[in-house]
Protein backbone atom coordinates (compact mmCIF):
# COMPACT_ATOMS: atom_id res chain seq x y z
CA UNK A 1 0.00 0.00 0.00
CA UNK A 2 2.75 2.57 0.78
CA UNK A 3 4.34 1.96 -2.65
CA UNK A 4 0.99 2.46 -4.40
CA UNK A 5 0.25 5.69 -2.51
CA UNK A 6 3.74 7.01 -3.33
CA UNK A 7 2.84 6.55 -7.01
CA UNK A 8 -0.42 8.51 -6.68
CA UNK A 9 -2.94 5.80 -5.92
CA UNK A 10 -5.72 6.87 -3.55
CA UNK A 11 -7.24 4.45 -1.05
CA UNK A 12 -10.84 3.80 -2.11
CA UNK A 13 -12.26 0.96 0.00
CA UNK A 14 -11.57 -2.48 1.45
CA UNK A 15 -13.32 -5.75 2.16
CA UNK A 16 -12.37 -8.68 4.35
CA UNK A 17 -9.91 -9.99 1.78
CA UNK A 18 -9.05 -7.07 -0.52
CA UNK A 19 -8.03 -3.40 -0.72
CA UNK A 20 -9.01 -1.17 -3.63
CA UNK A 21 -6.95 1.87 -4.55
CA UNK A 22 -7.56 4.06 -7.60
CA UNK A 23 -5.42 6.21 -9.84
CA UNK A 24 -6.89 8.65 -12.33
CA UNK A 25 -4.99 8.09 -15.59
CA UNK A 26 -6.77 10.97 -17.33
CA UNK A 27 -6.74 14.23 -15.33
CA UNK A 28 -10.25 15.11 -14.15
CA UNK A 29 -11.73 11.70 -14.92
CA UNK A 30 -14.55 10.64 -12.62
CA UNK A 31 -14.16 7.78 -10.17
CA UNK A 32 -17.38 7.16 -8.20
CA UNK A 33 -17.23 7.08 -4.42
CA UNK A 34 -17.64 3.79 -2.64
CA UNK A 35 -20.67 3.11 -0.41
CA UNK A 36 -21.38 6.09 1.79
CA UNK A 37 -24.43 5.05 3.82
CA UNK A 38 -25.61 2.66 6.46
CA UNK A 39 -29.13 1.30 5.95
CA UNK A 40 -31.36 0.33 8.84
CA UNK A 41 -35.02 -0.32 9.54
CA UNK A 42 -37.33 0.10 12.52
CA UNK A 43 -40.64 -1.68 13.00
CA UNK A 44 -43.91 -0.19 14.20
CA UNK A 45 -45.66 -3.36 15.37
CA UNK A 46 -49.11 -2.93 16.92
CA UNK A 47 -51.22 -5.76 18.30
CA UNK A 48 -55.03 -6.09 18.43
CA UNK A 49 -55.11 -4.28 21.81
CA UNK A 50 -53.52 -1.12 20.35
CA UNK A 51 -50.22 -1.84 22.07
CA UNK A 52 -46.90 -1.00 20.46
CA UNK A 53 -43.95 -3.38 20.61
CA UNK A 54 -40.98 -1.51 22.13
CA UNK A 55 -37.46 -2.40 23.21
CA UNK A 56 -34.78 -0.94 25.44
CA UNK A 57 -31.29 -1.66 24.15
CA UNK A 58 -28.75 -3.32 26.42
CA UNK A 59 -25.88 -1.12 25.23
CA UNK A 60 -26.37 2.63 24.95
CA UNK A 61 -24.13 5.42 23.73
CA UNK A 62 -22.59 7.73 26.36
CA UNK A 63 -24.15 5.81 29.27
CA UNK A 64 -27.56 7.31 28.52
CA UNK A 65 -30.41 6.22 30.77
CA UNK A 66 -32.66 3.45 29.41
CA UNK A 67 -35.34 4.51 26.93
CA UNK A 68 -37.90 2.74 24.81
CA UNK A 69 -37.65 2.64 21.04
CA UNK A 70 -38.77 0.56 18.10
CA UNK A 71 -37.21 -2.82 17.44
CA UNK A 72 -34.96 -2.81 14.40
CA UNK A 73 -31.43 -2.67 13.12
CA UNK A 74 -29.09 -2.76 10.16
CA UNK A 75 -29.84 -4.59 6.94
CA UNK A 76 -27.58 -7.51 6.12
CA UNK A 77 -25.76 -7.42 2.75
CA UNK A 78 -28.18 -8.45 0.00
CA UNK A 79 -31.22 -8.33 2.31
CA UNK A 80 -34.45 -6.56 1.34
CA UNK A 81 -35.94 -3.90 3.63
CA UNK A 82 -39.18 -5.82 4.20
CA UNK A 83 -37.31 -9.03 5.04
CA UNK A 84 -34.83 -7.26 7.31
CA UNK A 85 -37.39 -5.67 9.60
CA UNK A 86 -39.34 -8.93 9.98
CA UNK A 87 -36.02 -10.63 10.90
CA UNK A 88 -34.96 -7.86 13.31
CA UNK A 89 -38.31 -7.85 15.14
CA UNK A 90 -38.13 -11.63 15.53
CA UNK A 91 -34.47 -11.59 16.69
CA UNK A 92 -34.98 -8.82 19.25
CA UNK A 93 -38.45 -9.68 20.57
CA UNK A 94 -39.39 -13.20 19.48
CA UNK A 95 -42.59 -11.75 17.97
CA UNK A 96 -43.49 -12.97 14.50
CA UNK A 97 -44.78 -10.16 12.30
CA UNK A 98 -45.81 -9.51 8.73
CA UNK A 99 -44.59 -6.51 6.72
CA UNK A 100 -47.42 -4.14 5.72
CA UNK A 101 -45.89 -0.90 4.47
CA UNK A 102 -42.91 1.42 4.47
CA UNK A 103 -44.23 4.58 6.11
CA UNK A 104 -41.35 7.04 6.33
CA UNK A 105 -37.57 7.30 6.39
CA UNK A 106 -34.85 9.45 7.91
CA UNK A 107 -31.55 10.43 6.24
CA UNK A 108 -28.87 11.49 8.75
CA UNK A 109 -25.40 12.72 7.79
CA UNK A 110 -22.33 12.23 9.97
CA UNK A 111 -23.56 9.08 11.69
CA UNK A 112 -21.36 6.08 12.56
CA UNK A 113 -17.74 6.50 11.38
CA UNK A 114 -18.75 9.79 9.75
CA UNK A 115 -21.00 8.04 7.22
CA UNK A 116 -24.61 8.88 6.47
CA UNK A 117 -27.48 6.69 7.67
CA UNK A 118 -30.85 5.95 6.09
CA UNK A 119 -33.43 4.56 8.50
CA UNK A 120 -36.63 3.10 7.06
CA UNK A 121 -39.70 2.93 9.28
CA UNK A 122 -41.98 0.01 8.48
CA UNK A 123 -45.45 -0.87 9.73
CA UNK A 124 -45.87 -4.55 10.58
CA UNK A 125 -48.82 -6.61 11.73
CA UNK A 126 -48.17 -8.84 14.73
CA UNK A 127 -48.77 -12.52 13.97
CA UNK A 128 -47.86 -13.60 17.52
CA UNK A 129 -47.75 -11.64 20.78
CA UNK A 130 -45.62 -13.76 23.13
CA UNK A 131 -42.32 -12.00 23.79
CA UNK A 132 -39.09 -14.01 23.78
CA UNK A 133 -36.52 -11.26 24.17
CA UNK A 134 -33.17 -11.53 22.40
CA UNK A 135 -30.91 -10.92 25.40
CA UNK A 136 -27.73 -10.35 23.40
CA UNK A 137 -28.75 -6.81 22.36
CA UNK A 138 -31.96 -6.09 24.28
CA UNK A 139 -32.35 -5.28 27.97
CA UNK A 140 -36.15 -5.03 28.04
CA UNK A 141 -39.02 -5.65 25.65
CA UNK A 142 -42.74 -5.09 26.16
CA UNK A 143 -46.09 -4.26 24.63
CA UNK A 144 -46.84 -0.62 25.56
CA UNK A 145 -50.23 1.02 24.99
CA UNK A 146 -49.81 3.36 22.00
CA UNK A 147 -51.32 6.23 24.03
CA UNK A 148 -48.74 5.72 26.81
CA UNK A 149 -45.92 5.74 24.26
CA UNK A 150 -47.19 8.97 22.69
CA UNK A 151 -47.44 10.77 26.05
CA UNK A 152 -44.26 9.41 27.70
CA UNK A 153 -41.88 12.31 28.40
CA UNK A 154 -38.82 10.06 28.07
CA UNK A 155 -39.59 9.01 24.50
CA UNK A 156 -38.05 11.23 21.85
CA UNK A 157 -40.19 13.45 19.61
CA UNK A 158 -38.59 11.65 16.64
CA UNK A 159 -39.84 8.24 17.80
CA UNK A 160 -43.30 9.64 18.56
CA UNK A 161 -43.42 11.27 15.13
CA UNK A 162 -42.51 8.13 13.22
CA UNK A 163 -45.02 6.04 15.15
CA UNK A 164 -47.73 8.63 14.44
CA UNK A 165 -46.79 8.59 10.76
CA UNK A 166 -46.86 4.79 10.61
CA UNK A 167 -50.28 4.59 12.26
CA UNK A 168 -51.92 7.38 10.24
CA UNK A 169 -50.38 6.83 6.81
CA UNK A 170 -51.14 4.20 4.20
CA UNK A 171 -47.42 4.19 3.42
CA UNK A 172 -45.96 2.59 0.35
CA UNK A 173 -46.08 -1.11 -0.34
CA UNK A 174 -43.97 -3.65 -2.21
CA UNK A 175 -44.92 -3.60 -5.88
CA UNK A 176 -43.87 -4.93 -9.22
CA UNK A 177 -43.13 -2.48 -12.00
CA UNK A 178 -43.82 -3.33 -15.64
CA UNK A 179 -40.64 -3.33 -17.68
CA UNK A 180 -38.37 -3.69 -14.65
CA UNK A 181 -36.55 -6.87 -13.68
CA UNK A 182 -38.23 -9.02 -11.06
CA UNK A 183 -35.46 -10.80 -9.20
CA UNK A 184 -33.96 -11.17 -5.77
CA UNK A 185 -31.64 -8.19 -6.29
CA UNK A 186 -34.40 -5.57 -6.49
CA UNK A 187 -37.17 -4.27 -4.28
CA UNK A 188 -39.77 -1.67 -5.36
CA UNK A 189 -42.20 0.30 -3.19
CA UNK A 190 -45.12 2.31 -4.56
CA UNK A 191 -48.14 4.07 -3.04
CA UNK A 192 -50.30 1.65 -5.03
CA UNK A 193 -49.79 -1.44 -7.16
CA UNK A 194 -49.32 -0.41 -10.78
CA UNK A 195 -51.54 -2.17 -13.27
CA UNK A 196 -50.18 -3.15 -16.68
Amino acid sequence: VPIATERGFIYHHAGNDYITATLSLIPGSYIPNYATHYIGAGGVVVNDRQELLVVCERYRIDNRPPFYKLPGGALEPGEHIADSIVREVLEETGVEAEFEALTCFRHWHGYRYGKSDIYFVCRLRALTTDIRMGEKEIEECLWMPVQDFMTDGDISPFNKGIVKSALESDGIVPASMPGMAEDATREYFMPYVMRS
